[in-house]
Order: structure tokens, then sequence, then C-alpha cells
């Protein structure tokens, strides 16, 4: 199998691993350099945000992306926003003109409302002269999604939107476009991330539910700040939200906030 890889970056394609991330975490201690990319068939033990299971068929896309940052550690964090925009691009590539594909707040991607790929983000630093590392872990439905009528985002696949894109195909695109955007986010700060993720932002302006740690708001989602928290407008109030599982306000019941096993 022969992919464009983007120069800089050295793929590494696997069978079955545990979880990219974890793959690519042990290597980044090892002295992976920049630019490492795990890419597995399958992971027996795939995780989403918040230490949820992420199922993981054979014919989906589960990879992880390391990063060398050449930025402060305080802007790590808007590598989910990079991110986002490179799926967002990936999957648009791949299907039918005109199908409505949206980023999530924080790190989801969504085709017609249905969830289609998430992203985990994990960093640290100490070990050896590389210094700091951040890796990005994707996993878009390509060929299967699971049916879960509970979920407030059900999930969607490539294939049934109308792509007949082979798992390659959309990995060769992702890191294409990973590229693009972490050069511009290098190169032009994240002002220019934010304005792009902006446009392709799912609910903006309208109701939602945040769901937090230790409380459940309810607000519009009025924009990003300068660091990629959401703003949330309470009683003519805004209120800054850094970290917090975001729903459309309608949709919430008590059955559907359950916390409970991320699918996809």
């Amino acid at each position: 199998m022969s992919l464009d890889v983007p120069g800089g970056m050295q793929l590494i394609p696997l069978g079955r691993v545990d979880s990219t991330n974890e793959e690519a975490i042990r290597r980044c201690r090892a002295g992976a350099a920049d630019g490492c990319v795990i890419w597995a068939d399958q992971q027996s033990q795939g995780r989403g945000r918040r230490g949820r299971s992420w199922l993981s068929p054979r014919g989906n896309l589960y990879v992880s992306i390391v990063v060398r940052p050449r930025v402060p550690s305080a802007s790590y964090a808007q590598l989910s926003f990079v991110a986002s925009l490179a799926v967002a691009d990936a999957v648009a590539a791949h299907l039918p003109e005109g199908s409505a594909v949206d980023c999530k707040w924080p790190n989801d991607v969504l085709v017609g409302g249905r969830k289609v790929a998430g992203l985990l983000l994990e960093s640290g630093g100490g070990q050896g002269p590389q210094g700091d590392w951040v890796v990005a872990g994707i996993g878009v439905n390509c060929a299967w999604a699971p049916e879960d009528d509970a979920v407030l985002y059900p999930a969607t696949a490539l294939a049934a939107e109308g792509s007949t894109a082979a798992v390659a195909d959309v990995l060769g695109s992702l890191l294409t476009a990973f590229a693009h955007w972490r050069s511009t986010w290098e190169g032009e700060g994240f002002g220019a991330i934010r304005s792009a993720w902006r446009a392709r932002a799912h609910g903006l302006g309208a109701p939602i539910t945040v769901r937090l740690e230790t409380e459940t708001l309810s607000g519009i989602f009025r924009d990003l700040d300068d660091a990629g928290a959401l703003i949330l407008e309470q009683d003519s109030r805004l209120r800054t939200i850094t970290a917090g599982d975001v729903f459309p306000a309608q949709a919430v019941t008590e059955n559907a906030m359950h916390e409970g096993q991320s699918r996809c």
C-alpha cells in the first residue's frame, strides 16, 4: 500500500494495538520524532475523552499523530482545533458535495448532526532531548458505526453518508489537511484556526446544554475566546467554559445525560 505522506511525517502502519494513543505515547517516551504517525487496523482498548471506551472494529480509521510543539505549553490544547479542522476537511473530501460537515466543541466532527469522528489529545514531556510531546488521537467511522438511539449525537459512518473511500484514502486526506492546518497555526497563530473552526462550528448562536463535572448549564453558544474556550450566554451574562460536553438544549433528557460508554 502506498500513501502520499506529507513531508515531515513518518507513517507506521500496524495491525491490532491496544490503543494508537498508547502506542504513540510509548514511542514518545522512547524519543519518537515530531510527525510520527501510528495507524492501526483495530484497537483492543480504544479510548475517548474522560476515559470512555471507543469501539474499534476493522474498517474504520484509528490514527495518532505525534507533535513536538513549537509553541508555548499554554497553547497545546489548541491542537484539538487544528486536528478537528483536518478531520472535517478529510471527511468532506470523501462525501457528496453539499454534505453538512461540522465541528462540535470541543473535539468531535459531525455529518448531518451525527458523530462521524472524535479526537483525544494527550501530552507529556521531560523525557530526553526531544522535549514535550502532544499526541492527537483520531478515530473516524469509515465503514461502520454503532446504532444507539439513546445518545444525543447518534453515530454515522462515511459509507452510510454516500462515501466509497477506502480507509487509506481518508488517512491520506487527513494527514495532508493536518499538515496544512498545523502550518497555519504555527505561522499565523490561533486566530486563523479560530476563524476557520467557527465557520464549521455546530450550534454556534443556538441554545445548548453543557455538562460539566459538577453541574449542567444551559444557554446560547456565543463564540470561542482567544484560547478556544466556549463562551456561553446565560441571562445576558457571558460564562467561559474550558472543558465539558455539549448537547443541543432541546434534546437533553435525564436518560440521555447518563454517563455511559461512548461507542464511536
